[in-house]
């Protein structure tokens, strides 16, 4: 039976997430869930991972994991919400140590230590996590942040922000800790599995002549088609590519907000002496 596999799409940050599950024994995991976050007002809310938990009950899944391809600049991780519910471990790449030295002083996050304790379990590449009887492989994919992985289950990868749609191209490497070339190395790794393995997005915008989201495709689709990184394109002009694109794009507009709370796995800063939560904005920082 293939992997069970529940999409949710989250159109205020473009991003979906994913609730997996072995089909035998119904052992799951959810990826780069989304806290309901308002930057008017400041409000958070659970209803999108509220959704992912209803879903999982009709389905008699059993959520072990909440997996987060990286410390995410654009929403904020409903990890803590779902840890609550679910009593899941929180997952993300090693390298997040990498992510929370640069951004603790770009917070003066006093309070926040920078070697990875606020997640349950941090992975390398090669490490293997059950689900029931199947296994979810590790992929170190970095280049868009240090600390990117892939997750592989079977003929199933979810490679969060790293690549797009074929029509779409591939994640900026000009964040803090991020390269182009490096993230070109990462994605050669991905496209170098098996043809036919699917590829799940972790996000869609809907590229130019599209009038629909999609976030679901293959290797071979990516190889032959990918606009940005298809078979034929070398390293250097996609150095040269990722660069001049990455110049001309704005911030997203959560990354502060998010980088904030997401280096602390889904965690608000401590609250002040009056007992109110506030998130930062760095002046002229980034």
């Amino acid at each position: 039976m293939p992997l069970f596999i529940k999409s949710f799409f989250h159109e205020p940050t473009f991003t979906v997430s994913y609730l997996i599950a072995d089909p035998t024994t119904r052992e799951g995991a959810v990826i780069d869930s989304v806290l309901d976050f308002d930057p008017k007002s400041g409000r958070t809310g659970t209803a999108s991972a509220d959704k992912i938990l209803a879903a999982a009950r009709d389905a008699g899944v059993r959520i072990g994991w909440i997996l987060e391809t990286h410390a995410h600049a654009d929403h904020l991780s409903a990890a803590p919400h779902l840890k609550a519910q679910t009593d899941a471990q929180v997952v993300i790449g090693a390298d997040i140590t990498k992510v929370q030295g640069v951004f603790k002083d770009v917070f003066n996050a006093v309070d926040m230590p920078t070697d990875g304790r606020q997640f349950d379990r941090l992975v390398r590449d090669g490490d293997r996590l059950p689900l029931g009887r199947l296994e979810i492989e590790v992929m170190h994919t970095p280049g868009h942040t240090p600390a990117c992985v892939t997750y592989r289950i079977g003929d199933a990868a979810f490679v969060g922000d790293t690549m797009f749609m074929p029509d779409y191209g591939t994640a900026r490497a000009d964040f803090p800790g991020g390269d182009a070339r490096t993230l070109y190395r990462s994605i050669r790794r991905i496209l170098s599995l098996p043809p036919e393995t699917r590829l799940f997005m972790c996000h869609d915008y809907k590229a130019p002549g599209r009038d629909h989201f999609a976030w679901e495709t293959t290797i071979a689709e990516e190889r032959s088609k990918n606009i940005q990184v298809h078979d034929g394109v070398t390293e250097d002009d996609f150095v040269r590519l990722r660069q001049a694109r990455d110049r001309t794009l704005d911030m997203p507009v959560l990354i502060l907000p998010s980088i904030q709370v997401n280096m602390r796995a889904g965690h608000m800063p401590p609250a002040d002496s009056n007992g109110t939560v506030y998130l930062k904005l760095p002046v002229n920082r980034l």
